[in-house]
């Protein structure tokens, strides 16, 4: 039981900067989607695709790959043509888990977008809305509290993610799990603490979402 208890303050300061990175990325990553989500359903071609482009390359490669390449590789670029790109790992780890997360949210957005029934379009024409105007006050009321659960389940898969940035030496809960487990050998008790941290992170996250969700409904009832 002392043991245990001697691992819980180095796991929450870990869990600290866990938070962090899970709150800044998931935003970071929720703009991502609206931008390149909306941007793949867009009439200008060069728009439509870049944001394709970005979709397909972000889920198509390796999100560790992606961490280390903002770390590790570009940095050595950078210096190459006389610029500094180094970065914090937060900086490092937020960018590749909001990009990564982005790209994932971006179809989810489209979806949703699609799922509008068409009268609803037809009926914006017919009050002759702007297209600006067709998307936030008649598309989008409709389309997010559909995009809410996936979101979610985003969200948490985000979190349970951000351990991979404990391999650039960010000092989250994986991180000082295993920096514990160097110094004591008790892997058993440490990872079941980790283990438990997690999931109860993970279902903080998951209420804030439903909260989230049901608000979203609210609007949406607001708006149409």
């Amino acid at each position: 039981m002392d043991n245990l208890l001697s691992y819980v303050d180095p796991l929450l300061d870990g869990a600290w900067v866990t938070v962090q990175l899970t709150f800044y990325s998931t935003i970071l990553g929720g703009v991502v989607a609206f931008m390149a989500g909306i941007g793949k359903l867009s009439i200008n071609r060069a728009i439509r695709w870049l944001s394709i482009c970005f979709i397909e390359f972000f889920r198509g490669t390796s999100l560790l790959v992606q961490l280390f390449w903002l770390y590790f590789a570009l940095p050595i670029l950078g210096q190459a043509i006389g610029v500094d790109l180094r970065m914090p790992p937060l900086l490092a780890g937020t960018i590749a888990l909001g990009l990564n997360i982005g790209a994932y949210g971006a179809e989810v957005v489209r979806g949703a977008i699609q799922a509008v029934p068409e009268n609803q379009y037809e009926a914006a024409k017919a009050l002759d809305f702007t297209p600006k105007q067709t998307l936030w006050r008649i598309v989008l009321p409709q389309a997010i509290p559909e995009m809410m659960p996936s979101f979610g389940n985003l969200a948490i898969q985000n979190l349970k993610d951000t351990a991979l940035v404990s391999l650039i030496s960010l000092g989250d809960m994986t991180f000082r799990a295993e920096q514990l487990r160097n110094y004591t050998q008790d892997s058993t008790s440490i990872y079941t603490l980790l283990l438990f941290m997690y999931f109860g992170m993970a279902l903080a996250l998951s209420a804030m979402m439903k909260i989230l969700e049901r608000y979203a409904s609210r609007w949406r009832t607001r708006k149409i």
